[in-house]
């Protein structure tokens, strides 16, 4: 007789095979079906079970066993190399991945194929942001936001007014003696932010505009079910309250502004721009779009920079080589300039190797791991088809880990760049039209905190051994804690 356990296993290994196969035959079939006879194939994988997808083997690799980078290893080893593209359902949609740097840029630098997408992440950051932009109208916001954060006039005010905020939260860490490196990157870089943007100083505001901004943050990286109690929900609300300061920022400009224009532009910032901004048939942006705008640049450029701030902490202090060299670089530019506290923007140019340094911690930190698409229709990438409707999946961290792209990519070797690398495959701020818009503003803060830091202070990891994470962000599970000094 057979044992009641037996018949058990095998009737839930039959139906997980079954159900197996249905989530496989429902997505599949209708476009292979569309693809007969045109010698055109879909990418090699499978849809995983129904609903869940390929969500449990992404959580096996990002959060227990802590090897991201075997997510995509364990495709190769099972479906080969292929063209760079695998399918999979991932995170709610049937979806490709591009996984290597031709494929990924080949996406990225498709706009006319792939659009951004969009649902939910512009409920949270405004459907009239540059995110969430099409066409001309995008055309038009993206060339004065990058002059207004990225042109060399723009990058040399923004180094003027970051470096006292910089330089005062590193006096800061140094009276504390211990400090989280992330939390109090994040704290800098929100000043900074708030400064250039808007011109708030520290303050209730800006420590209220900080609470909400994070209860934003936390609600697009979760399951988007607006029900109370629930982390969109709560997103939701952090957005409203958002829109309420900016708006009334808003309405004191207009009544200051009222009558008279400003007396230069040097006193502009981005929100002053944004209301200044004219469209084709020469009419203002909207309330909706100057809020909307401000509010996807503060996220855009929150964590991203505090991240890589806090990545320059860790790698520096784990290679004392590389930061023997970044600190006699800068001290040899303060020796130059008479021991003067604060440095240009022209000033970042001559500093060669901190300009390595940068590039390598941005690509250390993978702080995007991927960047999301929408496939606009059938698109054919060497003989196979992304399908009309389907997610896009690039995924940067790969690209970055590849060692195909990078000599050792696992070691922080901003001397890697003395010698030709494979550029295409640094994607650290995507590609294509719609690459980050505030890169500049990123390197040019990053590379005036290193300054900062190499010539004044040192620092070593209390926790040197912590544990990795990789989810939401890759960081160390104690955020970076130092204990740090003025030199």
């Amino acid at each position: 007789m057979i044992p009641p356990w037996w018949i058990l296993c095998c009737s839930t290994l039959l139906s997980l095979a079954l159900v197996w196969w249905w989530n496989e035959l429902r997505h599949v079939a209708p476009v292979k079906a569309r693809l007969a006879g045109t010698g055109k194939k879909l990418p090699r994988g499978h849809m995983g079970l129904p609903f869940i997808g390929d969500l449990l083997s992404f959580l096996w690799y990002f959060k227990i066993v802590r090897r991201p980078d075997d997510f995509i290893n364990s495709k190769r080893h099972k479906y080969g190399d292929g063209v760079g593209l695998y399918r999979t359902h991932l995170l709610g949609q049937p979806s490709i991945i591009a996984w290597t740097a031709e494929s990924s840029r080949f996406v990225l630098q498709s706009d006319e194929a792939f659009c951004l997408h969009r649902w939910p992440t512009n409920d949270l950051v405004g459907h009239h942001s540059l995110t969430a932009a099409l066409g001309q109208s995008h055309k038009r916001m993206r060339n004065f936001i990058s002059a207004a954060i990225n042109q060399p006039r723009a990058l040399r005010r923004i180094a003027q007014l970051n470096q006292p905020i910089i330089a005062a939260s590193l006096r800061s860490w140094a009276q504390k003696g211990t400090v989280n490196g992330f939390h109090e990157a994040r704290k800098m870089t929100f000043e900074s932010i708030g400064k250039l943007f808007v011109s708030f100083e520290p303050g209730p505001v800006m420590e209220q505009l900080d609470g909400y901004f994070q209860g934003m943050m936390k609600g697009m990286r979760a399951t988007p079910i607006n029900f109370p109690g629930t982390s969109f929900h709560h997103a939701l609300k952090c957005r409203k309250s958002i829109e309420s300061i900016f708006r009334g920022e808003l309405e004191k400009r207009k009544q200051r502004n009222r009558g008279r224009k400003q007396e230069t532009e040097e006193e502009e910032d981005l929100m002053d721009g944004l209301m200044e901004i004219r469209d084709e048939r020469g009419d203002l942006l909207s309330d909706e779009e100057v809020v909307d705008n401000i509010a996807s640049l503060v996220v855009g450029g929150y964590d991203s920079t505090a991240l890589s701030s806090m990545w320059a902490l860790y790698c520096l202090a784990k290679h004392p080589d590389a930061l023997s060299k970044l600190r006699e670089e800068n001290m040899g530019l303060k020796t130059e300039k008479g021991g003067e506290d604060y440095i240009t923007y022209d000033d970042i140019s001559k500093l060669k190797y901190t300009k390595k340094v940068v590039e390598e911690i941005l690509r250390f930190a993978n702080v995007s791991v991927f960047a999301f698409r929408l496939s606009d229709r059938d698109v054919e990438f060497r003989g196979h088809v992304i399908p009309k409707g389907w997610k896009v999946l690039c995924w940067l961290r790969y690209v970055h880990t590849d060692p195909n792209n990078f000599d050792d990519p696992f070691c922080f070797n901003p001397d890697r760049y003395d010698v030709s690398v494979k550029w295409s495959g640094f994607q650290a701020f995507g590609a294509g039209a719609r690459i980050c818009v505030g890169n500049m503003f990123a390197r040019t803060h990053l590379a005036i905190f290193l300054h900062h830091l190499s010539t004044g202070y040192k620092w070593e990891l209390v926790n040197p051994n912590a544990e990795m994470e990789y989810l939401s962000h890759q960081r160390p599970a104690d955020g970076v804690e130092i204990s740090i000094t003025k030199i």
